[in-house]
């Protein structure tokens, strides 16, 4: 809110200070006012430390001050690092660590590198600070871009869509950043050697395959029809990976078809990887309830994955998981659109932006009231926290009981 921040030296409201700040620490990229236009360089560093912050994760961040200090890290804080890698193995728990900071730093740095070419051509030796800003954003899946001039509010990355460079160097730091922290170590340490390892990773990496290449086509066959040959590939490609959840767009989403913002919806929805940059349902529970649903399909008792059985407790937290995010976007969506007055389909994106701290739009954030405001702020931190632990934070554990009620069959479908 400092007048230090802002670029005309005066002091940002509370509720765009607000939002602008919990857009940042849960990487979503929504905002109220444009970033490059309406904050200084200091309210720029700002909003990078918050987005670097989130892409860490609170935890990993103090820890990572922890591992600065040279201070010791309890068992407990080890089991809670653990649990942010989206891994259950305590031991060598601090040496993941120290190569997540300094893979985090190094691809960051070297995405700052890459993009500052064809950025200073166009902004002099402003385009290196864009450049780092852009890299870190992507890198963290948060969507904020400082590209924006007072005739062009809100851009986001529509000026470069031709510039392969940029555009893929964007692509390969939202996929790096969104894979998962465990994923890297994994492929660090057994490099192509796709049987060594672990079963999370290789969910991982074929959904995320699954999840580029399919919308990729779809995008191309049906969405960019109007654009020459390589620049629809580069679009398509493009378009296929940011809405997990990086946020960022070379089109105007709100000239999108409706079938294309419903597919956008959807990949928004699935999100990245456990113990990563990313938000969403993640899609290892998109793969966990698929192979459930085979499982049923086939009348197999167990649902399994490449030879590996799935526990039971794991598909009904992904069914919860799901249940929860699909509830929360509906009556965020309903609430909006009795609110605004706008667009069914609108409400949804902005909601399923929120929650899967994607930071897409289709334009209406900027114009929507303060109570609509406050709906996205909640959405944004459920969705970076996690609905799933915020109901464990909430309730006690259940007292162990040996009694179990009567069973008796309900038919379903």
């Amino acid at each position: 809110m400092l007048p230090i921040s802002s670029r005309r030296g005066v002091t940002t409201s509370f509720g765009t200070a607000l939002f602008t700040a919990t857009s940042a620490t849960c990487v979503t990229g929504l905002v109220v006012r444009d970033t490059a236009t309406h904050w200084s360089v200091f309210g720029q560093v700002v909003i990078l430390a918050l987005i670097q912050t989130g892409g860490f994760g609170i935890i990993m961040a103090a820890a990572g001050f922890s591992l600065l200090s040279g201070r010791r890290i309890s068992l407990r804080e080890r089991s809670m690092m653990g649990d942010a890698f989206a891994t259950r193995h305590v031991g060598g728990i601090v040496r993941l660590a120290t190569f997540v900071f300094t893979v985090t730093f190094a691809v960051e740095l070297l995405g700052a590198v890459l993009l500052a070419a064809p950025l200073c051509m166009e902004y002099g030796p402003r385009g290196i600070w864009i450049a780092l800003f852009l890299s870190i954003s992507a890198f963290c899946n948060a969507g904020f871009d400082i590209l924006g001039k007072n005739d062009v509010l809100f851009p986001s990355l529509s000026e470069f869509a031709t510039n392969p460079v940029i555009c893929l160097t964007i692509c390969s730091l939202i996929v790096i950043g969104g894979i998962g922290f465990a994923t890297w170590s994994d492929i660090t340490k057994h490099r192509l050697r796709f049987r060594r390892y672990s079963l999370q990773s290789k969910i991982i990496l074929v959904t995320s395959l699954l999840l580029i290449t399919v919308p990729t086509l779809f995008f191309f066959l049906f969405e960019y029809q109007r654009l020459p040959m390589t620049e629809r590939l580069l679009a398509s490609f493009f378009q296929s990976i940011t809405p997990r959840t990086a946020g960022f767009n070379v089109e105007d989403m709100s000239v999108m078809t409706e079938p294309g913002q419903a597919l956008t919806i959807i990949l928004m929805l699935i999100g990245g990887s456990p113990g990563s940059t990313a938000g969403g349902i993640k899609n290892t529970t998109l793969a966990v309830l698929f192979a459930s649903f085979m499982a049923i399909c086939s009348r197999r008792d167990e649902a399994d994955i490449f030879g590996r059985r799935i526990d039971d407790n794991i598909i009904k937290q992904a069914g919860a998981i799901l249940t929860m995010y699909v509830a929360l976007s509906l009556l965020g969506a309903t609430a909006l659109c009795l609110i605004e007055g706008l667009p069914y389909l609108a409400c949804l994106f902005e909601c399923v932006s929120a929650i899967g701290t994607v930071g897409m739009t289709v334009g209406i954030t900027p114009r929507l009231h303060a109570i609509s405001h406050a709906i996205l702020i909640a959405y944004m931190f459920v969705g970076r926290v996690g609905g799933l632990t915020l109901i464990y934070a909430a309730t006690e554990s259940p007292k162990k009981n040996p009694a179990k009620l009567p069973r008796e069959n309900v038919t379903v479908g």
